[in-house]
């Protein structure tokens, strides 16, 4: 690596930079098969996201040679470098292509995936309406943008283009900015917390009742798409007769026999069941539209609820290890990774790292990660005002000649990391982060429309982010880059396009605070409502409908041990197809551990296990003292204040007053102090006054 780095001709650094892509490219392949069966997804969904996570890694990649390439030549210690011909073109075909895919080809492919036609022409008419809206707005904003530029420099084609790399830019950098100030603290957070095997259990234990209801509601909405489409499949006459291979194929998505059992009663009051007279072809889009969104989420919270159960189930084993000194995880199932299922370590040794070693290395790279936090943080406060005092700065340019410097290897190697850093807490906010339409990445099974999405983000962060971190070294190096003649001088070209990239980095702030004091929750708290922007973990947590830890604890123990209400309710199913008096036999196998004994189920029936359920009532209304949904600000305000007060016991000092005193007997009083009226009456009526038995005289 030395000899590539301070040899004079670029074919060794073009040597390596062709295996760096192929090794990318190797990479971005074994994500996409980690979301993504390749064997049966379609090509125009492969290869699209494929170039749209190939080319912003090769941007990550291709930021390091260029500033070794167009830094100071006085000496043969510049690292990676290449032909500035060379540069030029790589640079060219990953910022148009990047950008191509993501305002225009990702949107549309989406929207595409999307639609829910069978006709691809019908596929990509819906796909341009839908967008309609989004590139109105786009152009609108691009429109007042053009104004200024053509005040400031006149009309010309640098300023036409100037406009769309300036405007796309600074949407990039906003989105950017607000994501990885969420993540610079949310992943070093998180490996101190995963630190703690006790402190992590009791989390998923809090997060097991609200996700086991938004599964239970993602599989009764599916089950009630499922019953429209039965109850469609038997229409034979009228306007169905013209979609009957739809229809045909839907049956076949949804795959009902005639003699499957509902779970349920059926609920007449949503009208997304009743069947329309005339059946059109925009309903069986919308139809078809549902089905596939709703089988999607139902696999996203299946998966998600598997891998906490299974989170749960290896820490109680971790925190029960901790008396015979061995530790064992069990069998392992097929959707456990190639490395979960390798058994190099004895349980002793496999208890000792675990319980000894890996809690101080997550704090160890949580201090780490927090530390690199701090620096690029305070690196975009003082960009602005003091450049100089920049931290990264010193870190990529090891050796200094006034104010320019020269890039080696090791610089290289430092500017990568810092870049993937910054791409990577904004990435792990976007998972986060519940404003996405329901769009989640699922193992094996990610929906194509939440894949374009998701590629689009990447692609969409990844150059403003770059741009961000060029501007933390100094000008008279930037400068010099070819990114800076691709991107930079356009951003810079007006004053309000330069002074935006200098000072709108300061608001990161404002998503650090935010997530590091848990503002949002205390917000929501303060006011009575908000938005769920994020998923706060507090080790107190009151939210109204989502259960407590120990509710979640029981509900993960009867999942583990085979004893959920669930498989009640298979058997009922089962035995009511049946038509028998015992259920069919139900293959179930609990998890078995290797350990011997465990912690014995819970049996304290929590708020999801209710024998039954009228017809009528979603999942949620099986919660006694939930707060209804439609409640408005000030009702839930009034309510809160009622059950204070109602809540308040009266002061012992208050009800002793008066037990000294005694009543005289024509108010009902007597010297045992007990009442006399053995019929369940109140002596000290004041009807009495009128007549002995205290009824009113006429």
């Amino acid at each position: 690596m030395i000899l590539i780095s301070s040899s004079s001709s670029p074919i060794p650094s073009e040597i390596f930079a062709l295996i760096a892509l192929l090794l990318l490219s190797l990479i971005v392949l074994l994500i996409l098969r980690h979301y993504l069966p390749l064997r049966t997804t379609p090509a125009y969904l492969l290869v699209p996201v494929f170039f749209a996570l190939w080319l912003p890694a090769s941007i990550v990649l291709l930021v390091p040679i260029d500033l070794a390439s167009n830094a100071s030549t006085e000496d043969e210690t510049r690292g990676i470098w290449l032909r500035p011909r060379a540069l030029l073109v790589s640079w060219r075909i990953s910022y148009w292509l990047t950008f191509v895919l993501t305002w225009f080809i990702l949107p549309i492919l989406a929207e595409y995936s999307d639609a829910g036609y069978r006709e691809p022409k019908d596929r990509i008419l819906y796909s341009l309406r839908s967008n309609a809206q989004y590139y109105a707005l786009v152009f609108g904003s691009a429109i007042l943008g053009l104004v200024y530029f053509f005040i400031s420099y006149g009309p010309s084609s640098t300023s036409l283009k100037g406009l769309v790399l300036a405007l796309a830019y600074c949407w990039g950098l906003i989105l950017a900015i607000y994501l990885m100030g969420h993540g610079l603290v949310a992943l070093p957070r998180n490996l101190f917390r995963n630190a703690s095997a006790s402190h992590r259990l009791r989390r998923l234990q809090s997060q097991a009742p609200k996700l086991y209801e938004k599964l239970e509601d993602a599989a009764l909405n599916l089950e009630d798409l499922e019953v429209q489409v039965s109850e469609l499949s038997k229409r034979k006459t009228g306007s169905a007769r013209n979609f009957q291979d739809w229809i045909e194929e839907l049956s076949d998505i949804c795959n009902i026999p005639d003699s499957r059992p509902r779970s349920i009663l059926p609920r007449v009051e949503n009208d997304s069941r009743i069947i329309p007279t005339v059946i059109t072809e925009k309903y069986l889009a919308d139809l078809t539209r549902q089905i596939n969104r709703a089988r999607h989420t139902k696999s996203r919270y299946v998966d998600e609820w598997d891998h906490l159960l299974r989170e749960a189930s290896d820490t109680q084993a971790i925190l029960d290890s901790a008396a015979s000194k061995k530790l064992n995880f069990g069998a392992s199932s097929l959707s456990t990774s190639l490395w979960g299922r390798t058994t190099i370590l004895t349980p002793y040794t496999r208890y000792i790292f675990y319980c000894r070693v890996l809690p101080y290395i997550r704090v160890f790279f949580g201090g780490f990660l927090a530390l690199a936090s701090a620096c690029i943080i305070w690196s975009e406060l003082v960009k602005a005002a003091l450049p100089s005092l920049s931290v990264i700065r010193f870190t990529v340019v090891h050796h200094w000649t006034g104010d320019s410097g020269r890039i080696g290897f090791a610089g290289q190697v430092v500017a990568a990391l810092w870049i993937m850093y910054m791409c990577a807490a904004a990435l792990h906010s976007v998972t986060e982060v519940k404003v996405w339409r329901g769009r989640a990445l699922v193992r094996r099974n990610t929906a194509h429309e939440s894949a374009f999405w998701y590629a689009g983000q990447v692609a969409k962060l990844t150059v403003p982010l770059s741009y961000n971190f060029v501007t933390f070294l100094s000008r008279q190096i930037y400068e010099e880059t070819t990114f800076y003649d691709i991107l930079g001088q356009y951003v810079d070209l007006t004053p309000l396009g330069k002074w935006f990239d200098y000072l709108f980095p300061v608001f990161v702030l404002v998503p650090v605070c935010a997530t590091l004091f848990g503002l949002y929750g205390k917000v929501k708290r303060f006011f009575g409502f908000g938005v769920d922007i994020v998923d706060e973990d507090e080790e107190n947590q009151t939210s109204y409908g989502t259960g407590s830890w120990r509710e979640g604890r029981d509900l993960i123990e009867r999942e583990l041990n085979g004893t959920s209400i669930s498989r009640r309710l298979d058997e009922a199913a089962s035995r009511s197809a049946n038509g028998q008096g015992r259920a069919a036999p139900i293959l179930t196998v609990p998890s078995a551990r290797n350990e011997g004994s465990r912690t014995p189920f819970a049996t304290s029936p929590s708020y999801r296990d209710q024998p039954v359920r009228r017809a009528g009532q979603s999942s949620r209304i099986s919660i006694p003292d939930s707060e209804p949904e439609d409640e408005n600000f000030f009702t839930s305000i009034g309510h809160r204040f009622k059950n204070t007060f109602d809540g308040v016991d009266t002061p012992k000092w208050l009800q002793e007053i008066g037990s000294g005193f005694k009543k005289p007997t024509w108010m009902g009083g007597n010297d045992a102090g007990e009442s006399s009226n053995t019929a369940g009456r109140n002596d000290s009526d004041i009807r009495r006054w009128f007549g002995g038995d205290g009824r009113i005289r006429l």
